[in-house]
C-alpha cells in the first residue's frame, strides 16, 4: 500500500538501511562527489595513521539520509529539506545503519508536511549522524 499523507502517524519508524561501505565504494564516491581529501582513501595519510583507518565521507552520509526518506517517501511527495550534524566516525567495512522516526505532521500554506528524525548508527549502536528531513506531500 503507497504511503500518503493521511496514513502518516507521528511515532512512525521508517524502514531502515543497513549499509557497509568498501574502500572501492568510497574511492568511486569521491570521484562522483569531488571530495579527494585522502582520509577517505588513503591508508597513509597521516590522519588516517594516527586514528587508525580511513573514514567515510560525510556527505555518504548524509546522503544516506536523503536515501532513507526518499525510499520511504517513494513517488508520494519531495524531500524540501534534509540536515545532519557529524559527531562520529564511521570506517569502511563496518556495518552503518540508517534509521528514522516521524516527528512532526502539519499543514502550512496549503502543503502537506512531515518532519522526520534521521539518523546514522555505527556497529556500536552510537549515533554518529543525527538530522532532520522535512517532506511535502502531494
Amino acid at each position: 500500500m503507497a504511503l500518503t499523507w493521511d496514513s502518516v502517524r507521528e511515532g512512525d519508524v521508517l524502514p531502515e538501511i543497513k549499509k557497509k561501505p568498501t574502500v572501492t565504494q568510497l574511492v568511486k564516491y569521491a570521484a562522483g562527489g569531488g571530495d579527494f581529501n585522502p582520509m577517505h582513501h588513503d591508508y597513509n595519510f597521516f590522519q588516517s595513521k594516527a586514528i587508525g583507518s580511513i573514514i567515510v565521507h560525510g556527505k555518504f552520509k548524509w546522503s544516506s539520509l536523503g536515501e532513507i526518506v526518499s525510499n520511504w517517501l517513494g513517488h508520494q511527495g519531495r524531500i524540501k529539506k534534509v540536515s545532519c550534524q557529524y559527531r562520529g566516525m564511521d570506517f569502511p567495512d563496518q556495518e552503518m545503519t540508517v534509521k528514522g522516526i516521524v516527528e512532526k505532521k502539519w499543514q502550512d500554506a496549503g502543503e502537506k508536511l512531515v518532519e522526520v528524525s534521521v539518523w546514522t548508527e555505527n556497529a556500536e549502536g552510537k549515533q554518529t549522524t543525527p538530522g532532520k528531513a522535512v517532506v511535502v506531500f502531494k
